[in-house]
C-alpha cells in the first residue's frame, strides 16, 4: 500500500505539472531479487490506473529502465569520486568489519558504523600506500568503493514538504557505494539515474529521509549540485490506533488487506491478500491511498483520478503520520458500488448468483441490483437479498422474539386479504393498500412492518417491502405471508 501512494503522489504531481512518469526497477541488490515482483508492479498500477510515460516494457528515451541492464555506466561515477578524493577502495573481510563494531560496542559507542572518526584504522585505500592497493586490485582481491564523508560539515537542504532539513555529518557514516560483486548500491545508482533521466523530483517515503544529506553530497560531489531534483519526503502510513508504522502483521491481525493484489511469495508460499481480490474498486482504493497524507483543504472526498491531477500539489502533503482507517477504506467502496452503472453491477453479481443455484430471469437483475446496492459495500454483500429469489427458511429470531405478538396472525391473514386484492400488483399500489389497512385498523407502522418482512423475507431489514413484494410478484408473497403465519403461529 505505500508503495503505491509513492508512486500514485509521483503520478498525480507529474500529471498535474504536464510532466512525465517514468517506471524505473532498482535491482541493484540481486540478494533481494524476487520471483515475479516486476509483473505485480505493472500489475498493479495497471489496475489502479497509472499508466506509465517510460518504462522497462514500453522503453523510451532514457532507458533501460532496470538497473541491473545500467550496470555498466555506473562504474566510470564510481572512479569520478575517487579521483576527485570523494571515495575511496575499502579492502575490510566481513570478518574484520564485525570485530570493528564489536570494538565500537565494547567501548559504549552508541552507533557503532564506519565513518569519519573509524575509518583511518581500517584497511582501504586512506590507509594503505597507493602501490599496495594498487597491487591488491591488481591480484583481484575484493573491495568495496565508500564514500568519503566529510568531517563536521552540515548538510542543508529544502524539502518540499518539510522545509528546511539540516543534518551534522557527525551522523552520516562512508556508505558503500560499489559492492565487491560489482554492482553499485541504491545510492549511487539512484543518484546517477536521477541525473541521466532528468528527473526533476524526487517523491518518497519517509524512511528515505536519513539518506538524503549523502544524496545531496553525491550531487555536489559529482557537480551536478545545479541540476539536483527537489525532494520531498512523504509522511508514514500508521497503524489505525496511530502506534507505529503500519505493516503487514497489522493488516492480518486487524482483517484488512496491506497489499493492492493478492500475492504468493515464491520462496515461503504464503498468501498475502490484496484490495482487488478482496471486492475493492481501484478507485475505492486510489481515494484511500490518496488521503493518506494529502488533504485537498475541502469537504470533498469522492475523487476521480482526473480530479486529483486537477487538485493534488504537494504544499498539501502534511509531515505527519497518516493513520490508516480501514472502516473509511470501505466506506469508499460503499459509495463507488453504488455510483456503479446498474449493467455493470449485473454482470458482476450474476455469477455471485449462479454459483449460489438461485434461479432468476436476466430481466429481474437490474432490478435487483438497484435494490440492493444501496445496502451494500461489496458486491458480494449483495447476496443478502437472496430472498428475492428463494422463500427463507429461517426467520430473524431477534425480530420474531420483539414484534410477533397474539395478535400478529389475525393481522396478517387480513393483510393477505387486503394484498389479494391489489391490482395491478405493483409496489405503489402496495405502499397504498398497505397506509389504508393500517389507518382502517389504526395500526402503527411498527406493529406490522417489521412482521410482514420477517415472514416475507426472513430478515429483520431490508428494502421497501412493496418494492420486494412486487418484485416476487403476488402469488410469491401470499404465500409466503400464509406460510410464515402457520410456521410462526405454531413455533
Amino acid at each position: 500500500m505505500g508503495g503505491v501512494r509513492t508512486a500514485l503522489f509521483n503520478y498525480l504531481f507529474a500529471k498535474a505539472n504536464n510532466g512525465e512518469f517514468l517506471l524505473r526497477i532498482e535491482d541493484t541488490d540481486q540478494n533481494r531479487f524476487v520471483p515475479g515482483a516486476e509483473d505485480y508492479i505493472r500489475e498493479a498500477l495497471a489496475w489502479v490506473g497509472m499508466e506509465t510515460d517510460e518504462d522497462p516494457w514500453k522503453g523510451g528515451p532514457s532507458g533501460p529502465y532496470r538497473q541491473s541492464e545500467r550496470k555498466p555506466m555506473y562504474r566510470q561515477y564510481a572512479d569520478q569520486l575517487i579521483e576527485a578524493g570523494h571515495a575511496y577502495y575499502a579492502f575490510d573481510t566481513t570478518e574484520e568489519l564485525t570485530e570493528m563494531r564489536e570494538r565500537l560496542k565494547r567501548a559504549k559507542v552508541p552507533n557503532p558504523q564506519y565513518n569519519a572518526a573509524v575509518r583511518m584504522t581500517m584497511k582501504n585505500s586512506l590507509t594503505l600506500s597507493s602501490d599496495e592497493v594498487s597491487a591488491r586490485l591488481e591480484a583481484g582481491e575484493p573491495y568495496t568503493i565508500r564514500v568519503k564523508i566529510p568531517r563536521n560539515e552540515d548538510v542543508r537542504f529544502q524539502d518540499i514538504i518539510r522545509g528546511w532539513v539540516q543534518v551534522s555529518s557527525v551522523q552520516l557514516d562512508d556508505k558503500v557505494l560499489f559492492k565487491s560483486d560489482g554492482m553499485p548500491t541504491y545510492h549511487l545508482a539512484n543518484i546517477v539515474d536521477d541525473h541521466l533521466m532528468n528527473i526533476t523530483h524526487v517523491i518518497r517515503g519517509e524512511e528515505w529521509l536519513p539518506s538524503a544529506p549523502l544524496h545531496i553530497l553525491l550531487y555536489r560531489f559529482l557537480g551536478w549540485e545545479e541540476s539536483r531534483p527537489a525532494f520531498a519526503h512523504l509522511p508514514l502510513i500508521l497503524r489505525p490506533d496511530g502506534n507505529g508504522k503500519l505493516s503487514k502483521r497489522d493488516g492480518d491481525r486487524l482483517g484488512f488487506p496491506v497489499f493492492p493484489l493478492e500475492w504468493k511469495d515464491p520462496s515461503s508460499g504464503e498468501i498475502s491478500s490484496g484490495y482487488r481480490e478482496n471486492g475493492y474498486y481501484p478507485e475505492a482504493f486510489i481515494n484511500t491511498i490518496a488521503f493518506l497524507g494529502w488533504n485537498p483543504g475541502t469537504e470533498k472526498e469522492l475523487y476521480s483520478m482526473a480530479e486529483l491531477i486537477q487538485d493534488f500539489t504537494l504544499e498539501r502533503v502534511g509531515k505527519s503520520g497518516a493513520k490508516f482507517d480501514a472502516d473509511k477504506t470501505r466506506w469508499f467502496n460503499q459509495q463507488y458500488l453504488r455510483m456503479q452503472p446498474n449493467d455493470g453491477l449485473v454482470k458482476q453479481v450474476e455469477p455471485i448468483l449462479s454459483a449460489e443455484g438461485l434461479k432468476f430471469e436476466p430481466s429481474q437483475l437490474p432490478v435487483f441490483v438497484e435494490m440492493m446496492k444501496e445496502r451494500a459495500t461489496f458486491v458480494p454483500d449483495m447476496l443478502e437479498g437472496r430472498y428475492l429469489f428463494e422463500r427463507p427458511s429461517v426467520y430473524d429470531e431477534k425480530t420474531v422474539s420483539k414484534k410477533w405478538k397474539e395478535e400478529s396472525a389475525e393481522i396478517m391473514l387480513a393483510l393477505i386479504e387486503a394484498f389479494g386484492r391489489v391490482e395491478p400488483f405493483t409496489s405503489e399500489a402496495l405502499h397504498e393498500a398497505f397506509n389504508a389497512f393500517l389507518a382502517e385498523r389504526e395500526l402503527g407502522m411498527g406493529a406490522v412492518l417489521p412482521v410482514l418482512r420477517v415472514l416475507v423475507t426472513g430478515k429483520g431489514m431490508g428494502p421497501s417491502m412493496s418494492d420486494i413484494m412486487a418484485f416476487i410478484g403476488k402469488d410469491e408473497t401470499l404465500e409466503r405471508l400464509r406460510v410464515g403465519v402457520q410456521t410462526l403461529s405454531h413455533g
